[in-house]
């Protein structure tokens, strides 16, 4: 079986070249401009603009791609799998959110036995930061009927120790969701190549405690 190259598939991607310069050439240049495939993944569409050839609308497609690649890669077993840890919460949402240079805060939907409804993204924010609005997390739970949930977000630093003002999200997330009747089970810090469970960080006092699939 034929190998393709990071090339030969962004030039399908791209589809057209420029003037003077056709489609695989632009590829191999836009690769050289970013420093291979793996930081074009991280690129965000306004850090393309500047390469020859890239216009808005190519920007926003070669992003996009690597968002739905992402995506694919986190859904996975939905309706079926079951979230039985912060670790498990970690092993679906990194592949969504790895190499990532803003921090993206993700809503995990659980149904009454513990299984993933679906995840949903709530929030973008910048490098260190992402501003979160209680009813943006609340709203898909109501709408997908949701049990309980776990919030997660990145910490593009690769560092996972929760900062104070990721503290006082979770501690307001829980109250909230106890009024409500969805309970968040946990806060996932989710890093490069580690997580922290917020759950686990603040003791049981603070909230409910690990993800647990209910008997």
């Amino acid at each position: 079986m034929t190998c393709i190259s990071d090339a030969e598939l962004l030039t399908v991607l791209l589809g057209t070249g420029i003037r003077g310069m056709p489609a695989d050439q632009l590829a191999e240049q836009l690769l050289r401009a970013v420093g291979g495939l793996g930081q074009l993944a991280r690129a965000r569409p306004h850090e393309l603009l500047g390469i020859a050839g890239i216009g808005v609308a190519r920007a926003a497609r070669i992003t996009a791609a690597f968002d739905l690649g992402r995506r694919a890669l986190a859904r996975g077993r939905e309706h079926t799998e079951v979230m039985l840890s912060a670790e498990d919460i970690y092993r679906r949402l990194r592949p969504r959110l790895i190499g990532l240079t803003q921090e993206v805060f993700v809503v995990v939907a659980l149904n009454a036995r513990g299984m993933v409804i679906d995840d949903v993204e709530v929030a973008r924010g910048t490098l260190d930061r992402v501003e979160v609005h209680p009813r943006d997390v609340f709203r898909p739970l109501i709408r997908m009927s949701a049990a309980s949930a776990v919030v997660a977000h990145n910490h593009p630093s690769g560092l996972v120790e929760p900062s104070p003002d990721d503290v006082v999200l979770s501690e307001r997330l829980r109250a909230i969701g106890e009024l409500v009747g969805i309970p968040i089970l946990d806060h996932v810090i989710v890093g490069d190549d580690a997580y922290c469970s917020i759950a686990e960080h603040l003791g049981p006092d603070c909230m409910p405690g690990a993800v647990s699939m209910p008997d």
